[in-house]
C-alpha cells in the first residue's frame, strides 16, 4: 500500500515540477523518470530492512540482573534515573566533573570498575571526561535519541547507563567518554 501511495505521490511531483518550472522534458528525460518510481521502491525497501536489523540486535547479557523493585531500593532517585532509564544530570552539577583525585571509578550500580583516574582529563562540556575505558568494563550501543546519532555507553556487568563517548578527544585515543557523575563512585585507594 505504501508502495503505490508513494508511487502516486512521484506522479504528482513529475506534474508540479512540469508546471512550476515550465520545464518541457526531452525524450531522454521521459525514459528515466519511467524507472524513478522502480529506483525509489528499491530504495526505500532496502532502508526498511537495514532498520530492521539495527533494531533486532541481540540484548546483552548482564552478570548482574535486578528487578526494577530491587534497583530503586539500592540506588538513590539520582543514580536510578541515570543509570536505569538513561537519564542526565544537569552539566557542572555532577561531583565529579572537576575531581582530579588519584583513584579508581567504579559504576554506582554494580561497583564495577570503569576508568582510572590516570585517563580523565577537563573537557569544559560540564561532565567527567575520560580518554580511556578500563578494558571489557563499557558496552558500546547506538542511540539515535534527541535526533542525533551518538554512542551510549553501559557497564558491562549490569548494563547501567554511564553517558555517551565521542571522537572528538584532545589526547593521543581521540576519545571522550562523557560520563554522568551520578553513575559513577570513586576510590582513592582506601578502600576494599
Amino acid at each position: 500500500m505504501w508502495l503505490i501511495r508513494s508511487y502516486f505521490r512521484l506522479i504528482k511531483l513529475k506534474i508540479y515540477v512540469r508546471y512550476f518550472l515550465h520545464i518541457r522534458p526531452n525524450r531522454q528525460t521521459i525514459n528515466l523518470m519511467k524507472y524513478l518510481p522502480f529506483l525509489l521502491a528499491i530504495f526505500i525497501f532496502t532502508n526498511c530492512q537495514s532498520q530492521e536489523r539495527k533494531t533486532m540486535t541481540e540484548k546483552p547479557n548482564y552478570t548482574v540482573q535486578k528487578t526494577d523493585t530491587e534497583w530503586k531500593n539500592e540506588l538513590t532517585d539520582e543514580q536510578y534515573y541515570i543509570l536505569r532509564q538513561k537519564g542526565t544530570e544537569r552539566p557542572n552539577t555532577g561531583k565529579y566533573n572537576l575531581h582530579f583525585e588519584n583513584g579508581t571509578y567504579y559504576c554506582a550500580g554494580c561497583s564495577q570498575k570503569l576508568f582510572e583516574s590516570d585517563s580523565k582529563f577537563e573537557s569544559h562540556c560540564g561532565w567527567p571526561s575520560f580518554d580511556k575505558a578500563i578494558k571489557d568494563a563499557i558496552v558500546y550501543k547506538e542511540d539515535r535519541t534527541h535526533g542525533m546519532v551518538r554512542t551510549e555507553i553501559l557497564c558491562s556487568q549490569c548494563g547501567g547507563h554511564l553517558g555517551h563517548v565521542f571522537n572528538d578527544g584532545p589526547t593521543d585515543t581521540g576519545l571522550r567518554y562523557c560520563v554522568n557523575s551520578g553513575s559513577l563512585d570513586f576510590d582513592n585507594g582506601t578502600k576494599e
